[in-house]
């Protein structure tokens, strides 16, 4: 008999739209299982169709004027009441998100404090500047510029940060004027929830946010279709991000993407070797590295190659694999049994390409998916390994003689989310700083992380349109007006 976990108090297999639950459309709805307990259910969750995405959009429509007419200071109030009531749940909204998708619970802990902290930091946009004041130059009367809501926005959002993602991008929209229409990720719709009870909680006014779930071929399909949806923020994989860019643009609408990544970690001969190894470590395996900014590929100066070598194995060998609900766990399960094979083929066809495993590479428990840590070396600059996103804990070892060649290697991806470095010398991190192809570059910390306040996103085939988070996220929600006063 399959087990149910413990799950939230709202109707089983509902959506939230203008302000209530609702079934799909189609009444039909969709099992989503625990990849640590492939047998055990988390629960049931609406299969949305177009129907359900036509109502969505239709609410936040019906919303939006009163909506964007309230005060900034208004609407930052339900956000931090929203922001209270996460934090009220936080452990119930952990354990959910490492039952529904492997996170271990130590990081999905940190991501819904983290949810929390977006939420508050948006609804201190309330007490920013609204506009610029100038004077014109043939008059001398005012010109001013200020910021309008674009509309109904539509995020379409991925599985692997089922809480902070759709919060960053649902937070600024909405302390900015705009109305919502949030598609969560098929394999993560619990935690999505959880978001809607909290603003429901908060009294939000319905309408203003609305949460579906279902698979994003039907209903983000539909969304991106919709002549009402003014803009669309998707974050998962290129192919995916591509095909959304290319049908939204077509109708005229403001496209924000953030896609992959096969982030760079250089490790220079004067590096501090144990902060590296920490680093490689947390960057290539946490979350079992299914995470965009995972570190895919690690440089090693010659001189100290077999020492960090040495090094990162004997961190693996210590490191903690197994059941994400255990406190102590590093690196849990794959999502899903699909992800899973895809990750072990890779390995594989690293492998037939004369890769050599030197750590892992193969299945860690009998039931769960889990893969062990594993770590290649070498590998031809022109591998699968060394070009293709692998979306799981799999990295590998590059031996370079000099920064000149790292740099060379590092950016010569068709990726550009994140790349780090670890050095003491001031003159490699500056010319890192200054030639590292990322949007997001670290020096002496790992290629994973980022602060809320700041901007998010990456260069070339890692992202399109302006960036996420910080202040950088004005650009995407609102509209610049400026006004000519005359007397």
């Amino acid at each position: 008999m399959t087990e149910l976990v413990d799950a939230p108090a709202r109707p089983a297999g509902r959506n939230y739209v203008g302000g209530e639950w609702v079934p799909s459309a189609s009444g039909e709805t969709y099992t989503k299982t625990n990849p640590m307990r492939p047998s055990e259910s988390v629960g049931e969750f609406s299969s949305s169709t177009e129907a359900d995405a036509d109502a969505a959009v239709a609410a936040a429509e019906r919303a939006f004027p009163e909506w964007a007419a309230l005060p900034l200071a208004t609407r930052a109030a339900y956000l931090g009441a929203a922001a209270a009531s996460l934090e009220a749940r936080a452990e119930q909204i952990a354990r959910d998100m490492t039952a529904e998708m492997g996170k271990p619970l130590r990081e999905t802990r940190m991501e819904t404090a983290r949810a929390a902290q977006i939420l508050r930091y948006a609804a201190s946009q309330a007490y920013y500047p609204v506009g610029e004041r100038f004077e014109q130059a043939a008059t001398g009367s005012d010109v001013s510029t200020c910021r309008r809501p674009v509309g109904v926005i539509a995020l379409i959002t991925p599985w692997n940060f089922p809480i902070a993602i759709p919060v960053w991008k649902l937070a600024p929209a909405l302390i900015h004027g705009n109305t919502v229409v949030l598609k969560l990720a098929y394999e993560a719709p619990l935690t999505g929830l959880h978001i809607a009870e909290a603003f429901a909680e908060a009294e939000l006014p319905p309408g203003v946010l609305n949460v579906l779930t279902g698979r994003g071929s039907t209903v983000g399909a539909a969304l991106v279709r919709d002549r009402r949806v003014r803009a669309i923020s998707f974050t998962g994989s290129v192919a995916t991000g591509h095909s959304v860019r290319d049908e939204a643009t077509k109708l005229g609408k403001r496209v924000q993407l953030e896609l992959g990544g096969h982030n760079p970690l250089i490790v220079m001969a004067d590096a501090d070797l144990d902060r590296a190894t920490e680093a490689a470590y947390a960057g290539a395996f946490w979350s079992a590295g299914q995470k965009c900014t995972a570190t895919r590929r690690i440089y090693v100066q010659d001189e100290v190659y077999e020492t960090f070598k040495e090094k990162l194995l004997a961190r693996i060998e210590r490191g903690k694999v197994g059941d994400p609900s255990d406190p102590e766990i590093e690196v849990g399960p794959i999502v899903n049994e699909k992800q899973f094979e895809e990750i072990m083929d890779a390995i594989q066809r690293g492998r037939s390409e004369g890769g050599q495993v030197v750590a892992g590479g193969e299945r860690a428990d009998d039931e769960g998916y889990v893969i062990a840590p594993t770590v290649f070396e070498n590998v031809r600059d022109d591998a699968f390994l060394s070009c293709e996103e692998v979306f799981g804990p799999v990295t590998s070892l590059y031996r370079f003689a000099t920064l000149d060649e790292a740099m060379e290697r590092a950016n010569g991806v068709e990726f550009g989310l994140s790349a780090a470095i670890f050095t003491t010398g001031l003159g490699a991190a500056t010319r890192f700083q200054n030639e590292a192809q990322a949007g997001l570059i670290h020096v002496n910390s790992q290629t994973a992380g980022a602060d809320i306040h700041v901007p998010f996103g990456g260069i070339k085939n890692s992202g399109f349109g302006p960036h996420e988070q910080g202040r950088a996220a004005l650009e995407f929600y609102t509209d610049v007006v400026t006004v000519y006063v005359d007397a």
